[in-house]
């Protein structure tokens, strides 16, 4: 088996031969972003041979390397199979989850009222006028005979009760003891919050005793390896048993690595975290709980299962308190989750009298609609041009990556994340400078460059140098490649473009079709709330300018961060938000996009710039 030692890593696998390096990379440990799931489409998994069989390069390889970049060992990490022991060399990836920890929320002012309840007890001893069980004695001290316990806590209960002066603290939950611990633990009452996103995994630590969150972290979902978006990721677990189970292992591994985050941070005891509650699309969610998505895919989009599923933490072996458990809220439809219950949740649009609209914007667009007495969601398929995939020199928002594009005083000034190089363009980046463009005039309403070879009148000369022809038609230069990370140009190109318009116009069509079902137009809505850590980032100018949010007044369009991972921090810290959560599916009325004959019309007019 040959051997692989990857750098500056220092990680080294043994695999057998023939296996391709992306695939070997995952297997040590590292990730290398591979949008396209090993296709050779999207030219991210970029890596660099240092000893080993170069070989020639494949076809994918010579389209998105260049000359220099082959010459030097670059390799696509998908195209290239492991013959002989090999060090390859794997760009440092910076973090593109950390900003949405600092979306963190939802929870302030929240009476606290777990669904786990702990009980500190002091017994009376035993003797032989009082031969009472010590499991009976606790219950009667209790006063709840009818509560059960499972032979984990109770084989060594009667150690515990002798050895600590007869004085112990039970959790309980429903009719159920989960735990007995010794002494007086009561103020130990912990649940973690998870934003199962496809993108990123976000896990909140919460005290339960005072519904605080104390901790957070995230990581970016592993499950990429097998595709950016939920399609490629439904046909990977419906190949058969194995294929599912890689994916829910993936996703099982890094939720027990934001647990150990969130533990370490805190100094909190894993056997003092007694509940998950989870929200997820709804592909995630039958990934998490290892159940087949096949049939999400093919039209009509039924999952296994949309209700509220509940199960023992052994169940998926989720390293907090064996005894607790696992509450995944639930899902609308096929294509609306319990991340859409989320945003819900924590934006009250149950509860809202005015016209208002959601937007949480992603690979999917999911959308919900309160307007007169009704509440009504639907879902896009944006993409992933939001999240940098599918684009040119796209990548996820971290360091490095341009966020900012404007135009001032006649010329287009650029920002990145962290003030760095840039290496890449990432989703705010991408809506800006396609504004930006078109404030400059460079960008019909078409999504068309502006040709300076047809047009010359209508491209200033300082820009004409900066539009240049490439294989994929004209591209805009951003960053000249003396001042980018790579020594590349990082460029906005026509097929970005033409990304963009797709992914935009399938969010705006979808918000006219609940506007048109409700009965009102874009202009009598009193508010448009942007979820997510895309909507709290991305400039509302930019988007009014691009036809992504209906032509209103910008202090209309709020940004309320990441409400889905909110809703799920706040249906694990109060019982009665959850059974409001829990209630919502039969409150929201699911509109079907691929059914309605006016839809088409509808998007092919909005992929115009407005």
């Amino acid at each position: 088996m040959p051997k692989v030692k990857f750098v500056p890593q220092n990680k080294e696998i043994k695999v057998n031969a023939g296996t391709n390096l992306l695939k070997a990379a995952d297997e040590a440990g590292l990730y290398i972003e591979g949008d396209c799931a090993g296709k050779g489409t999207c030219g991210k998994c970029r890596v660099r041979i240092v000893e080993g069989d170069t070989g020639e390069p494949t076809k994918a390889e010579k389209k998105h390397l260049s000359a220099g970049e082959l010459e030097a060992g670059w390799a696509l990490s998908c195209q290239r199979k492991i013959k002989q022991d090999s060090i390859i060399e794997v760009p440092m990836q910076k973090e593109a989850h950390l900003r949405k920890t600092t979306l963190a929320g939802g929870v302030e002012n929240l009476e606290a009222e777990p669904t786990v309840e702990k009980v500190a007890v002091k017994l009376s001893r035993p003797a032989v006028k009082d031969q009472t069980a010590d499991l009976e004695r606790l219950l009667d001290h209790l006063k709840r005979p009818q509560l059960s316990v499972k032979l984990r806590e109770l084989s060594g209960f009667p150690g515990m009760l002798r050895d600590n002066a007869y004085s112990v603290t039970t959790a309980i939950t429903g009719n159920r003891i989960i735990s007995i611990e010794p002494g007086d633990t009561s103020d130990q009452l912990y649940g973690i919050a998870f934003d199962i996103g496809t993108t990123t995994i976000m896990g909140s630590l919460l005290d339960l005793n005072n519904a605080a969150v104390i901790a957070v972290a995230a990581a970016t979902n592993p499950q990429n390896i097998y595709g950016a978006d939920v399609i490629s990721r439904i046909n990977h677990a419906s190949q058969g048993k194995e294929e599912l189970k890689q994916l829910q292992d993936k996703v099982l591994d890094s939720a027990n690595n934001i647990i150990k985050d969130l533990l370490k941070q805190t100094k909190v005891a894993r056997d003092r975290v007694y509940e998950v509650v989870a929200v997820g699309n709804t592909t995630m969610s039958h990934l998490f709980m290892g159940i087949d998505p096949t049939y999400l895919a093919p039209a009509p989009f039924i999952p296994a299962y949309s209700r509220a599923l509940q199960v023992e933490v052994s169940e998926l072996g989720l390293e907090i308190n064996p005894a607790g458990r696992v509450t995944f809220l639930p899902n609308i439809a096929g294509y609306v989750g319990s991340d859409t219950v989320g945003v819900i949740v924590a934006t009250e649009m149950d509860q809202r009298k005015d016209n208002c609209a959601a937007i949480d914007i992603g690979t999917n667009g999911e959308l919900v609609l309160a307007a007169n007495g009704r509440l009504m969601a639907c879902s896009t398929a944006a993409g992933p041009a939001f999240e940098g995939a599918q684009i040119k020199q796209g990548m996820r928002a971290a360091a490095g990556a341009i966020e900012s594009v404007s135009y001032v005083d006649n010329e287009i000034q650029v920002g990145t994340i962290d003030d760095l190089p840039a290496s890449g363009i990432c989703g705010s980046g991408l809506i800006d400078a396609a504004a930006a463009l078109i404030d400059a005039g460079l960008i019909e309403a078409t999504g068309r460059f502006v040709n300076p070879a047809e047009n010359p009148e209508k491209v200033p000369a300082h820009f004409k140098d900066r539009l240049k022809r490439s294989q994929g038609g004209l591209e805009f230069i951003l960053v000249p490649g003396r001042d980018s990370e790579t020594g590349e140009d990082i460029v906005l190109s026509q097929g970005d473009l033409r990304e963009l318009q797709l992914a935009k116009g399938a969010i705006y069509a979808g918000l006219m079709i609940l506007l048109k079902e409700a009965g009102i137009s874009e202009n009598d809505l009193d508010e448009v709330l942007l979820a997510g850590a895309f909507g709290n980032y991305v400039r509302k100018e930019s988007a009014l300018t691009i036809g992504l949010l209906p032509q209103l007044p910008p202090e209309k369009i709020v940004a309320v961060g990441n409400a889905a991972g909110d809703g799920s921090k706040m249906a694990l810290a109060s019982e009665t938000i959850r059974n409001r959560a829990l209630a919502l599916p039969e409150k929201v009325e699911h509109l079907e996009l691929s059914t309605r004959s006016d839809f088409q019309d509808i998007f092919v007019d909005a992929l115009k710039f407005r």
